[in-house]
């Protein structure tokens, strides 16, 4: 331990729960550190994207270094986001099991040195790139002018509760932009774009033509929404796109060439390969959210440019996406309604739809529908794969909670335990192993062909969509004692759906059932609730209810299967 903290590592807890002085200590010595100007490193997401795209910020150093600078005990200190990017992604292999349920492997001599058997592999480049530092002082002074900006009387509520929900709200906004200057600072890699291309392509594999015409495209809108492409010194695209298959591996992507006129490549696996799309989609979220708004109305059909979509219903549909994904992705900056004109018109200017305006050719806040463009809906469909996992994990999510519906009779044979406040004894049912049975779930529909993207069962993003949920009142999530994760799930007393008398399923219809159902809306397959899948959800729920034994995720980690252990829920719950 000695010799790290020689080179600068500093431990502390990871969690401090009540302890003042801890917490004082903590940041008495990050004052000190500062005071003397020395730089200090840490990783704003608190762990390792299993995903490929940024997570939600960590807000533990910030809140300290919030502090030293607005309490004056700091004079000021430099910000300088810093982004890593990868060709390949050495431990995609224990992500994708992580995801699927199994817990993180420990790590070992044993690990170690079987892990520098990857010296020998082709990784392609890391690219490590600096954003402009910024002043973190007048940041904070450029959010105190906006308050400026309000009403008076607007001005002292804030300032009366500017110890707690003003310094709230800034770390907040602290946090996220220093996620979104790392988004900005950072090139898309030759891998992400082979792999957002594989994935966004409708079905079969791509010819090596049609390969390199859609990645020169990609490369031009990544450039065109303000993103950066790397560099490879003047090389031709086919030699790039040959380095980069090279380095996905066999594993990730098949190439055919014997029996075809042309190479022709096909994703292996989707569920890894979709690390390497994400690494695009902040590109592209408010595009994503409008074309997948339209999707919802339109659908693939051929008559959509004769018709054309409200405007106000749209918005409507774009602003249930932006807030059930707020916590989800980085989104620019500017207020909702600023953020869809600007994302309209740049669809406009590229032909993917056609704005209609009353009266024509005026502002902006006059458009009356929104249709696609005649020609095709190729560029449509491009946006919509890329949040369409992202969609179908939420409906997932939300359509999990349904299996939380208590039985009518009393008896379980799940453990659980029960809230004690007065308001509610609904039983609770640990975390793990609802994310278990959600997982079940999910692995049965896209078995069945009823659930489109396997990814949809990742455990960190029904992680989130759980956390997201219970922002909404949705769920309760019960702790135990003074633990920052959660350890048990409920559904809130106005979300329970009832059941048949006769039969014991559970009733479609309720609040629960209405969200699904909306949700199901924006899914590439609206065919959100049949009765397949609702015989699905009932056979998952006597299962978590009433299964014999441990349960199927112990029994697949006993037989090594994917899908994992009972691991903790992530400390963000």
């Amino acid at each position: 331990m000695k010799c790290r903290q020689h080179v600068g590592a500093a431990f502390i807890r990871r969690q401090f729960g009540d302890d003042q002085l801890y917490t004082t200590v903590v940041q008495a010595y990050i004052d000190v550190l500062l005071q003397r100007g020395l730089n200090l490193e840490c990783f704003i997401e608190g762990s390792r994207s299993r995903t490929g795209k940024l997570l939600p910020p960590k807000y533990g150093f910030l809140s300290f270094l919030l502090e030293s600078v607005m309490s004056g005990r700091v004079d000021d200190a430099m910000i300088c986001p810093v982004s890593t990017q990868y060709d390949k992604v050495v431990e995609v292999d224990s992500y994708v099991r992580e995801m699927l349920g199994r817990p993180k492997a420990k790590e070992d001599l044993k690990g170690f040195l079987s892990a520098s058997s990857v010296l020998n592999l082709k990784l392609g480049r890391i690219d490590v790139r600096f954003h402009q530092p910024w002043s973190l002082r007048a940041w904070i002074q450029d959010q105190e002018m906006r308050l400026s900006d309000l009403s008076v009387s607007e001005r002292a509520r804030l300032q009366q509760t500017y110890d707690k929900n003003l310094r709230t709200r800034l770390l907040r906004m602290l946090g996220y932009r220093v996620l979104s200057d790392i988004n900005a600072t950072s090139v898309v890699m030759p891998t992400a774009l082979i792999g957002t291309v594989l994935l966004t392509h409708r079905a079969g594999g791509l010819g090596k033509s049609e390969l390199i015409r859609r990645i020169e495209w990609l490369s031009e809108r990544v450039r065109s929404h303000g993103g950066r492409v790397a560099h490879f010194a003047g090389l031709a695209t086919a030699d790039i796109v040959s380095r980069g298959i090279e380095v996905l591996g066999p594993k990730l992507v098949s190439v055919r060439k014997d029996d075809v006129a042309e190479e022709t490549y096909e994703v292996v696996d989707a569920f890894q390969m979709s690390s390497y799309r994400n690494m695009t989609i902040h590109l592209f979220v408010p595009q994503a959210i409008v074309c997948a708004a339209m999707y919802s109305w339109f659908g693939n059909s051929s008559t959509a440019p004769q018709r054309a979509m409200p405007y106000e219903e749209l918005k409507s549909r774009i602003l249930f996406l932006s807030q059930l994904f707020r916590a989800e992705f980085i989104f620019p900056m500017a207020g909702l309604l600023e953020n869809i004109d600007t994302t309209l018109t740049g669809l406009e200017t590229d032909g993917i739809v056609s704005i209609n305006r009353n009266p024509p050719k005026t502002a902006p806040d006059t458009i009356s529908s929104v249709s696609p463009n005649s020609i095709d809906h190729a560029n449509i469909e491009f946006f919509c794969h890329l949040i369409w996992p992202f969609i179908e994990t939420y409906w997932l999510g939300a359509l999990s909670l349904l299996l939380l519906t208590p039985p009518a009779s009393s008896t379980y044979t799940v453990p659980t335990t029960t809230i004690t406040s007065p308001s509610s004894t609904t039983p609770t049912i640990p975390i793990p192993t609802f994310l278990t049975h959600a997982q079940l779930l999910g692995r049965t529909l896209h078995a069945q062909g009823l659930l489109a993207y396997l990814e949809a069962i990742n455990k960190e993003t029904l992680s989130n969509t759980l956390a997201r949920l219970e922002e909404d009142g949705i769920v309760v999530l019960a702790r135990k004692g003074k633990a920052k994760g959660a350890a048990s799930v409920r559904l809130d007393e106005a979300w329970i759906p009832g059941r048949h008398g006769a039969t014991g399923e559970i009733v479609r219809e309720g609040k629960l059932w209405d969200m699904v159902a909306r949700l199901g809306r924006f899914r590439r397959d609206k065919n959100m609730l049949s009765n397949e899948v609702w015989r699905a959800v009932n056979v998952v729920a006597e299962r978590l209810w009433h299964a014999p034994g441990p349960g199927p995720r112990l029994e697949e980690q006993k037989q090594g299967r994917h899908g994992g252990g009972e691991g903790a829920i992530k400390a963000h719950l």
